[in-house]
Formats: structure tokens, C-alpha cells, sequence
């Protein structure tokens, strides 16, 4: 597989089924990006209380929202990169809540498990360094969304 991921459900609300379910998902994403051999990310289901710290402490956003990314291989102009032949290709973190995606899959009519699938994706399309801040921007990134969804089988 080229993608490890390491994950923690906070929440002890997911069942086995549903976590590899994800897993899949995002290692079928992987591949579909051409995302080298090597490289890894970190996932974890939180509640909204905890994605709601993160999202004040970090974004200034003084709510709960569904998903956060953080993006490793983004720099400022004061960092330096890491380079070496052995070292894997770190993306960096996605986070879900996971009351968020059970009250966003009732809104919209669909699955749980298709709400979580959308959030992940999301959430590893920004770790690549798609955005969506702009109208052009966001067609691409939730194009590619639905075709990865589509891909895995995760309609609405």
C-alpha cells in the first residue's frame, strides 16, 4: 500500500467495519493522486468538543466544525526542508468529528458512512494542497471529491 496511516478513535463510536471502510477509501484517494510509495498521514475521530478546541486554538474559529487538516508539507519562509532518502513522505493530520458527520449526513440525506468518506477525502485533498478559497478552486477540489466517492462507491 503506498499510504500508512495512523488513526484513534477518540470517541470509541466507530465499529471495525466502518474504520476500515475509511482506510480503504483513503488508500484508494492515494492512489488516484499518485501519492509516492512511503508516505503516511495521521487520522483521528474526535467529538465536537475536541474539534472544537482545535478549531480556536489553531484556526481562530471559536466553533465545532466537521473537518480539519493539517498539511505537513506546507512551509513558512522560516522553515527548512527535511530531506533524506530513507525518510517516508509525511502529509500530516486529518481530523473528523464525528457528531458533525451524523448531523451532516442527516441534513443531507445520506449515509453516515458516506458523510465520514467525504470528510476524509476532504480532509486528505487539503494535506495535497487543494483549497477551495476560490470559486475555480473549489469546483476542482470537490470534482475530484465526487470522483474518488464515485470510484470507491461511496454515492450519495
Amino acid at each position: 500500500m503506498p499510504l500508512e496511516i495512523d488513526y484513534i478513535d477518540e470517541t470509541q463510536e466507530l465499529d471495525k467495519e466502518t474504520l476500515e471502510v475509511i482506510l480503504q477509501l483513503l488508500h484508494v484517494a492515494a492512489k488516484e493522486e499518485s501519492v509516492d510509495e512511503n508516505s503516511e498521514l495521521s487520522l483521528s475521530f474526535v467529538d465536537n468538543n475536541r474539534i472544537h478546541e482545535i478549531n480556536r486554538e489553531y484556526r481562530g474559529i471559536d466553533r465545532p466544525t466537521d473537518v480539519i487538516s493539517f498539511a505537513l508539507e506546507e512551509q513558512t519562509e522560516e522553515e527548512m526542508d527535511i530531506v533524506g532518502n530513507d525518510l517516508p513522505r509525511v502529509l500530516g493530520d486529518i481530523i473528523i468529528s464525528i457528531p458533525k458527520a451524523k448531523e451532516q449526513a442527516e441534513e443531507y440525506g445520506h449515509s453516515f458512512i458516506r458523510e465520514l468518506g467525504f470528510l476524509a477525502v476532504h480532509g486528505f485533498l487539503h494535506l495535497l494542497g487543494y483549497d477551495h478559497g476560490t470559486k475555480e478552486e473549489e469546483r476542482e477540489m470537490f470534482h475530484k471529491q465526487e470522483e474518488i466517492l464515485k470510484e470507491f462507491g461511496l454515492t450519495r
